[in-house]
């Protein structure tokens, strides 16, 4: 028993030390393939350029999925990279003659060639540097499309152009890499150009519509439109359905049944507020002044004093029920509310995807839109918001809010939040405005200056 008990603790230390041995080996070679699986996705989808949206004619949501991909692969390449450094300083790496053998099958001649494990383990750090360093330093072309891509919705036909295909070298060969494309020089001249950038745009939009493939790309991006349309739609409806529908149904299935159990005694509180109670009397009291009115006028029957009293009392016990199902229904609110902003928050969290896609729906909607059109719809929300109508307007959304919750409207809240909030609304709206609509569109600035004065 006890010799098999020593022998299986040796075989877990040298299982153990196995596998401490070959850490910096194995952590190489997990960086060593998210490298690759990088260096796959450029030469595949961006034709050997940096994986970036100023590379390749795809969507936004394509853009997002690849973006996802690389900012995967390059934590897992820091991630192993840090492992590697580190067990490589306390663990000497094994130092066998011969490790890899390569056939090159490209030539009529065959060749066969023997890679030693430092020569291997050094060009694999290579090939991880070099990838590396293309995101760590981008290039200063990727800057300036970066600045110039405020119109998206609208974007230039040298943007969309399709880079030429560049020879890529083999990751294990001596190259160093993917050569820089026409694309990056052209993107780097763009700041001086000697021809203006619109006769340029004029011919690339000629040559594109002489291009075989124009009406390929028009489907293909007819498409592309139609599945944007689609996911943003589902998205707006997911957005506003599954909040309302949370909302009725744990107020009405999971929080009212809790709450009208913990609310059934007698000594319940009736009012939640003395808003809520001095509501409540001058409810009743209009009700005794009317009663006395209707007699006095002969409308109803002459009552005794003691009948006035029993019927006054018939009142305020109907307006006490009411108002306590009122309360009821104010706490209810608060939890199914917070249930409901939880669902939309795990609406919002599950779906980054769906949201570029959103955005950039809205941007071309938005963007698209004509210059009139932008000014009126600008007018349109800042005088419903900030204009001067609009502190009626607050002031009843947040009665209504208190009331919901069942909250004493407090009128100096109320008016300091008038004063304040719509100020910073309509500080942003200008910002915008002089920010980004200024720099997209200038014609409709001027609209909206025109139409506002």
């Amino acid at each position: 028993m006890r010799n098999s008990f020593l022998t299986s603790v040796q075989g877990y230390l040298r299982a153990a030390n196995r596998w401490l041995l070959q850490t910096p080996e194995r952590a190489l070679n997990q960086a060593y393939e998210a490298a690759v699986k990088i260096a796959e996705l450029e030469n595949t989808h961006f034709n050997g350029n940096r994986i970036s949206p100023n590379y390749g004619n795809y969507s936004r949501s394509a853009q997002a999925y690849f973006q996802g991909e690389l900012k995967k692969y390059l934590n897992i390449i820091k991630l192993r990279m840090t492992e590697f450094r580190a067990s490589s300083s306390v663990v000497r790496l094994s130092s066998q003659p011969i490790t890899e053998i390569q056939v090159d099958e490209s030539s009529d001649v065959r060749s066969i060639s023997v890679i030693s494990k430092p020569s291997l383990i050094l060009k694999k750090l290579r090939f991880v540097d070099e990838v590396l360093a293309r995101y760590e330093n981008p290039p200063a072309a990727d800057a300036v499309i970066v600045i110039t891509d405020a119109d998206s919705t609208n974007p230039s036909p040298a943007s969309t152009s399709r880079t030429e295909a560049i020879n890529t070298v083999n990751p294990l060969s001596n190259g160093s890499g993917p050569r820089r494309s026409k694309r990056d020089m052209k993107s780097l001249t763009d700041k001086t150009g000697v021809l203006p950038r619109s006769i340029l745009e004029t011919v690339d939009r000629i040559k594109r519509d002489l291009d075989p493939n124009a009406e390929q790309e028009v489907v293909q991006d007819f498409r592309t439109s139609k599945t944007r349309t689609i996911i943003s739609l589902r998205l707006i409806l997911l957005l506003l359905i599954i909040p309302l529908l949370t909302q009725q149904v744990t107020k009405n299935f999971v929080v009212g049944p809790i709450v009208d159990r913990a609310r059934a005694g007698e000594q319940v509180t009736t009012f939640l507020n003395s808003e809520m109670e001095e509501e409540a009397l001058n409810e009743l009291q209009r009700f005794e002044q009317r009663l006395r009115f209707e007699i006095l006028i002969g409308r109803r029957a002459p009552l005794e004093e003691a009948e006035i009293v029993e019927e006054v009392r018939e009142k305020a016990e109907e307006i006490g029920q009411q108002y306590r199902q009122i309360s009821s229904d104010a706490i209810k609110n608060v939890f199914a509310d917070v249930l409901a902003l939880g669902a939309f928050a795990v609406v919002i969290a599950t779906s980054q995807r769906e949201i570029a896609v959103l955005k950039s729906f809205l941007d071309r909607m938005i963007y698209g839109l004509s210059d009139s059109a932008k000014a009126f719809i600008i007018i349109l929300f800042t005088d419903i918001f900030v204009g001067f109508h609009s502190p009626h307007g607050w002031e009843v959304l947040l009665e209504g809010v208190s009331r919901h919750f069942g909250l004493p409207a407090n009128r100096d809240f109320i008016f300091l939040f008038i004063a304040t909030f719509p100020v910073i609304l309509d500080t942003i709206f200008k910002y915008w405005i002089f920010r980004y609509l200024n720099r997209v569109s200038p014609s409709a600035v001027a609209t909206y200056r025109n139409m506002n004065e």
